[in-house]
């Protein structure tokens, strides 16, 4: 797309394959990795949250200094083939988990469409959704579920259905929340 360094249709290779710009470019840059996770310690469930770290332009769902984030936020993720495996919490809709699971990229990834916005069209994006944690307060606040249509009736584009597992979280969620309340 541009890039000399990119092959022609790169994100249909094994992603062993793939140079570090080809692995980079993979991603659709929805932001949602750039969010904070609630781990149930009893269960181990992951909760998602609305709550960007402090990097993630919140308007925008792009990191503001990618570059030297690690430097910034020590504990951001470099995520790799190597630990893509150990990382249960990465949407459906990830680029590098559909590729590792041998799926293709969602027809709206901007690698196949030219843009970039239509993640935003679509609703994966979090752009606009989300809060700093500068200004969040408590992660138990701020519980979400990042449900994905089958289409976007914005776009037409279709959106891969969260699997039965989340749904079956979703679920477990909202019964423990509803038991807290009583």
């Amino acid at each position: 797309m541009g890039d000399v360094s990119l092959r022609d249709h790169f994100w249909e290779r094994p992603l062993a394959d793939l140079s570090r710009a080809e692995w980079e470019a993979l991603c659709d840059g929805c932001g949602r990795c750039c969010l904070h996770k609630i781990e149930d310690a009893d269960t181990g469930e992951i909760e998602d949250t609305n709550v960007a770290c402090r990097l993630l332009d919140c308007s925008t769902a792009q990191c503001r200094d990618y570059r030297h984030r690690k430097a910034f936020v020590p504990d951001c993720l470099r995520l790799t083939l190597a630990i893509l495996d150990d990382v249960p919490w990465l949407p459906e809709t990830c680029a590098y988990r559909r590729r590792a699971a041998g799926k293709p990229l969602p027809e709206w990834h901007y690698l196949l469409t030219g843009d970039r916005e239509d993640v935003v069209r679509t609703g994966v994006s979090v752009a606009g959704r989300v809060v700093s944690e500068d200004e969040a307060g408590p992660l138990e606040h701020h519980i979400v579920s990042w449900e994905t249509r089958s289409a976007s009736p914005r776009t037409g584009f279709d959106i891969e259905p969260p699997d039965e597992r989340r749904r079956a979280q979703d679920r477990k969620a909202a019964a423990k929340k509803a038991g807290a309340r009583a």
